[in-house]
């Protein structure tokens, strides 16, 4: 916890990235509901305005019900190198303040700015900087958490948004995470908090009472990393140039899907995203995985990998489509579905970080 305590790491997230640029961009979109992804019977939204927020529409939403909570929803096609442009233009940013940044995907990173290349004291000061700088060179908005390690900071650039800047101190972190409601910690998704639910764990402070054998018992791996956040301790480095492990896209229905020509429409957007990801990129790989949950929350994957790179999407697709025909019949409906590309082949790698591919 002490040498923690030295680290100075602010989380930098862009306030709703995609739909800001296509605001910044079309002024007749300002200060309107605006959702980016496909309007269609079965499209996602993969971004969000605050203008549409306000109504509950939220990324990774069906398309349909986004209309039905927002009648007057603006949909915009994604326009990704555009998005990437504005990425990059703000990784330069972050290169003038400090080597130390771990992208995690277009719209975020983490910054290590203990040792800097200004010779800032304050991270905190840094923070206003750099998101002066975002705004005067983007025209856009970043909201900032500044914390001594990765995980209170990514907390903390939530605490405020849109346009925020939180920081937490290490005499903080421990009163900050145990007040927290078990589903706003980062790590812990709807399933995993409802079961922890069950043994009782509704807070953070719920969370730090129980062992870590109890917590590794009941949650495996992950068990040992709870028990950590759980006493605000988070020991991961930020790690520049990570090298990407897998490129995935997933989506879960408005309702469940039961047959398989169903099943195939879904699964194409998914692979048009993946693929889509590896053209603009030159990032190709060798297994494919398809992910299936079912209307009861279990989980199965299905992988096979092939002797030589998938080089073009008909050998993606054809490869995803008998992953799919294995698991006809079905045992019951199916509430989500997604497919991955791993075992990535190095000379591609051109970028870090995992773009976001909610579709």
């Amino acid at each position: 916890m002490e040498q923690a305590a030295t680290r100075k790491i602010i989380h930098i997230d862009m306030d709703a990235f995609y739909a800001s640029v296509e605001q910044r961009d079309n002024p007749e979109l300002r200060g309107k509901p605006v959702a980016v992804g496909g309007s269609q019977q079965r499209g996602v939204v993969a971004a969000a305005s605050y203008d549409a927020r306000r109504f509950g529409v939220r990324s990774a939403m069906a398309s349909s019900l986004a209309i039905r909570k927002c009648p007057d929803l603006i949909f915009v096609k994604p326009r990704f190198e555009v998005y990437k442009a504005v990425s990059s233009q703000i990784r330069a940013i972050f290169a003038q303040f400090t080597p130390l940044i771990e992208p995690l995907s277009l719209d975020e990173a983490y910054l290590d700015v203990t040792d800097n290349l200004v010779g800032q004291t304050s991270a905190t000061e840094l923070a206003k900087t750099i998101k002066d700088h975002i705004k005067q060179e983007t025209g856009l908005t970043a909201s900032a958490g500044v914390s001594y390690n990765k995980f209170l900071a990514k907390l903390a650039s939530d605490y405020r948004k849109p346009d925020g800047l939180y920081v937490i101190k290490p005499h903080q972190g421990l009163a900050f995470v145990e007040a927290l409601r078990i589903g706003q910690f980062h790590g812990i998704g709807r399933v995993t908090a409802e079961k922890m639910n069950q043994f009782g764990i509704f807070t953070g402070l719920d969370l730090r009472q129980k062992s870590e054998s109890f917590l590794t018992q009941h949650f495996g791996k992950a068990g040992h990393y709870y028990y950590s956040i759980a006493r605000a301790m988070d020991h991961r480095p930020v790690t520049p140039n990570r090298i990407r492990k897998s490129i995935g896209s997933e989506t879960t229905f408005d309702q469940d899907l039961t047959d398989y020509s169903t099943l195939t429409d879904a699964l194409n957007p998914l692979m048009n995203s993946v693929w889509g990801y590896c053209e603009r990129t030159g990032v190709r790989g060798r297994t494919i995985t398809l992910k299936v949950k079912y209307t009861d929350f279990s989980q199965i994957t299905r992988s096979r990998s092939s002797l030589s790179l998938v080089n073009d999407k008909a050998t993606l697709a054809r490869i995803a489509l008998d992953l799919l025909q294995s698991i006809i019949p079905l045992s019951q409906s199916i509430r989500l579905l997604g497919i991955s590309l791993s075992s990535l082949h190095e000379n591609h790698l051109q970028e870090t970080g995992q773009l976001k591919l909610d579709l």
